[in-house]
């Protein structure tokens, strides 16, 4: 991975990087498959498909609005920066 040290990201790289594996992490953590967090993300009124939702998390390039509500399906609370 792109140079991940302790602290913050220092580059767009690797924000998207850590904001990609964070979500993965959360995920596989909660034992919310793909599919699974598509139903959920329905229900904050995203329609995705599970194609887009791997190829978002691949890239690591998705909105903040889809972040937020990712975090919301996999409901997570109390995130530190320092976490991502």
């Amino acid at each position: 991975m792109i140079g991940l040290v302790m602290g913050f990201a220092t580059t767009e790289k690797e924000w998207q990087a850590r904001a990609s594996a964070y979500l993965k992490a959360k995920m596989k953590e909660s034992g919310v498959t793909y599919a699974e967090l598509l139903k959920r993300l329905k229900a904050h009124g995203f329609e995705e498909t599970e194609a887009s939702i791997t190829m978002k998390l691949k890239r690591g390039t998705f909105a903040a609005t889809w972040l937020l509500a990712c975090l919301a399906a996999l409901e997570i609370e109390g995130i530190r920066l320092e976490d991502i």
